[in-house]
């Protein structure tokens, strides 16, 4: 079972939210206490990740059955970036589970930009001199500006280890950037929810989204890139409100 992290709020159907590689439910605590104001939310750390087991595989086959396995009755759902395409798989494989559905920043292809740069950064750190986060960081080299703040958030400081199974995530790596054929499709009400300087949902990614989700409905959050949430919260947390609230 999944570590989950429940926020209460007034009766309604629960959300719950999914969140992207490298990250943990506690990125979203901020978004989710928020939005506990209207609705009960759950966030969960997925498989190989924070607190959640870790296991030998990372499909989205299994990431979807993790979450199915979280849902008592039928939640709404918000997935972003690998949550998200678990999130779909969910849907369309357990669509009685799910009402209504949010992809945030990613579309139900296959990318061809592999993260092994971060897992072997992460493996690269001698933990045995880390004392301090700050420490943690100046061993991150060659990354992408803010993805060493973002990584070491998940740096168990008492164990001097991460909370990754690296291992499992980079032979794995093919079917997280991947995605697998889809069998059936989700007529529940979705938003694919990106933000307006990214290119992960491109125009021309339409049909085929279109094509799983029927019902799809598109919006872009501007001034934000994939990780929309974190540099918009406010919009974001504004538009998953409105959808919701449809």
């Amino acid at each position: 079972m999944l570590h989950k992290v429940e926020y209460d709020g007034p009766a309604g159907r629960k959300l719950l939210i999914a969140h992207g590689l490298f990250g943990s439910a506690r990125n979203w605590n901020v978004i989710a206490k928020r939005l506990s104001d209207s609705r009960p939310v759950v966030t969960v750390d997925m498989r190989n990740h924070g607190a959640s087991p870790h296991f030998d595989s990372h499909s989205y086959n299994d990431l979807a059955a993790d979450l199915a396995g979280v849902i008592d009755g039928q939640y709404d759902v918000l997935g972003h970036s690998m949550g998200g395409k678990a999130a779909m798989v969910l849907a369309t494989e357990h669509p009685e589970k799910v009402g209504k559905l949010i992809v945030a920043d990613i579309a139900p292809i296959g990318y061809k930009h592999s993260q092994m740069g971060p897992i072997e950064a992460m493996r690269g750190v001698d933990l045995s001199r880390v004392e301090t986060r700050a420490d943690a960081l100046a061993q991150l080299d060659g990354l992408d500006p803010g993805v060493p703040e973002f990584l070491v958030q998940s740096l168990d400081m008492k164990a001097k280890a991460w909370k990754f199974n690296l291992d499992t995530l980079a032979a794995d790596m093919d079917k997280i950037i991947g995605f697998p054929a889809l069998d059936q499709t989700f007529s529940g009400d979705t938003l694919f929810l990106s933000g307006a300087n990214s290119d992960y949902v491109k125009p021309i990614y339409r049909d085929k989204i279109r094509g799983l989700f029927p019902n799809a409905k598109f919006a872009k959050i501007p001034g934000a890139g994939h990780w929309l949430h974190a540099e918009k919260p406010r919009k974001f947390e504004a538009a998953v409100r409105a959808f919701l609230a449809m």
